[in-house]
């Protein structure tokens, strides 16, 4: 059985931020959280949406860039052990896409078409459950508030990725703040022995 699991945001995260969300809320019309925007519209509207979102999400993934260091690091935390997963709010075609664009290998995938999202913690419950891995000994690990609120809820540590961002208002909500991913990896294997 695992003690630990490592789980992965995947826009933003491992791969440099490159969906212009903006761009989606403005083609779709609807302001703030995309996928809560749409559960509440009627059947059609959903459908052109999801149509939307999931022609910008390919097309992100065809021209996405790792951060320096991801697949390394992803590597280096199975290597250690641990259960790695990604946990995303794309669809699952479009994360395995990515996935397989830049061989990075993990143990659990959950997306969109898996049931609940972040923030919620059940996505990372579930995935510490399959891996066999105890949550609280964990790590959800992004660059979003949603990352850290679903971290939380789950009772898992949190690692906030920034790249070469200013640090966002919610940094204080992560355990730790990271620019690099090789900077996680002292975490983890610290916490996760």
């Amino acid at each position: 059985m695992r003690r630990c699991a490592v789980i992965f945001d995947l826009d933003g995260t491992l791969t440099r931020p490159n969906i212009d969300f903006e761009a989606i809320r403005g083609e779709i019309g609807v302001e703030g959280p995309i996928l809560e925007a749409m559960e509440a519209m009627d059947p059609a509207a959903r459908r052109r949406a999801t149509e939307i979102l999931c022609r910008h999400e390919r097309e992100a993934a065809e021209v996405a860039t790792l951060f320096d260091g991801a697949r390394e690091t992803v590597e280096a935390c199975r290597a250690m052990g641990h259960g790695v997963a990604v946990l995303t709010r794309n669809a699952r075609v479009t994360a395995q896409r990515v996935l397989a664009r830049f061989a990075i290998r993990v143990d659990a995938l959950r997306t969109r078409d898996d049931g609940a999202i972040k923030p919620s913690g059940e996505p990372i419950l579930s995935i510490c459950e399959a891996l066999g891995a105890d949550a609280a000994r964990s790590w959800m690990v992004g660059d979003y508030l949603f990352d850290l609120q679903s971290g939380k809820a789950a009772g898992s540590g949190t690692v906030l990725m920034v790249g070469e961002k200013a640090l966002p208002s919610f940094a204080d909500q992560a355990d730790h703040v990271i620019r690099t991913l090789a900077e996680l990896l002292p975490i983890v294997d610290g916490v996760c022995d």
